[in-house]
């Protein structure tokens, strides 16, 4: 996933995408434009999350 892509999706609020971090679920939490790179929460625990590369996250 791109950086452009990833804003789409953690700005739009009237719709749910479906994004993956090697294979599991996650809720994309903030993006950081400049360092392409993009705060998520791993599956449905609240306190876990990482801040990853945005060009691991994947679309389903």
């Amino acid at each position: 996933m791109d950086v452009k892509r990833a804003m789409e999706i953690y700005t739009d609020k009237e719709h749910t995408f479906e994004v993956k971090l090697e294979g599991q679920p996650v809720w994309i939490e903030n993006v950081d434009e400049v360092n392409g790179m993009a705060t998520v929460q791993v599956g449905a625990r609240p306190t876990n999350t990482q801040t990853v590369k945005v060009e691991r996250l994947q679309e389903s």
